[in-house]
């Protein structure tokens, strides 16, 4: 008997990091410059992370474009596709990169680029629910959000009506899965770089397999 090869994309999330628009809240803590670098080390981390899950499409979603000199850079060292996020919340870019992906892909789990503790192999866990008959996969964040979510179909009502932004996205997301009689399952909680005390988590944990750029960023936020 002859399976189906599933067809699989990670989606990455990112803004680009322009001074002032990025990390805003850690801008007291880090001042503006370093608060920008770390925005950066971060997306670099998370393409590079996602980009060793070899059996997966990387695509890298852009905002506010996919001009920024650090998106053509990855461009040309990563094997990813660089799309511009589009729509007027966060729902609704999200919404449409899910669309546009799974035209062409049986699943697809969308990343951002706050949270380190992301790993090869939780995403390849994410990609195996999605594979076991379940229609999303989704990991919470502290904050009351999520850094992960996987889809076999972009159903709007998912992403329409949250509060972005609050500690009440992954509840209020879960319960839209509920009430749609989605078959989910959910991993454990992962902290994310986002507050002033997430720094000192950031810079005392140190992930053995972070991108150069990060480790040297905290190495010198150490000093």
């Amino acid at each position: 008997m002859l399976f189906h090869q599933q067809r699989s994309a990670i989606l990455v999330f990112a803004k680009a990091p322009v001074p002032g628009t990025v990390k805003t809240r850690l801008i007291p803590l880090l001042g503006e410059e370093k608060a920008t670098e770390l925005q950066a080390a971060m997306i670099t981390n998370a393409v590079a992370m996602a980009a060793r899950c070899q059996s997966h499409e990387i695509q890298l979603w852009c905002s506010p474009g996919t001009t920024h000199p650090l998106f053509r850079n990855l461009q040309s060292k990563y094997p990813i596709s660089v799309h511009v996020q589009q729509g007027e919340d966060l729902g609704q870019r999200m919404h449409r990169a899910f669309v546009h992906a799974l035209k062409d892909f049986d699943t697809a789990v969308l990343i951002g680029t706050d949270c380190p503790s992301l790993s090869v192999e939780l995403l390849d866990r994410a990609f195996q629910v999605l594979h076991n008959d379940n229609d999303a996969v989704i990991v919470p964040a502290e904050d009351g959000g999520y850094v992960l979510i996987g889809l076999k179909k972009a159903a709007i009502n998912i992403f329409s009506d949250i509060a972005w932004g609050t500690g009440q996205v992954y509840e209020q997301t879960t319960e839209r899965f509920r009430h749609m009689r989605l078959a989910w399952e959910t991993f454990d909680t992962l902290w994310d770089v986002d507050r002033p005390a997430d720094i000192k988590k950031l810079v005392n944990e140190r992930g053995g397999q972070w991108h150069p750029q990060l480790l040297s960023l905290l190495d010198s936020m150490k000093s």
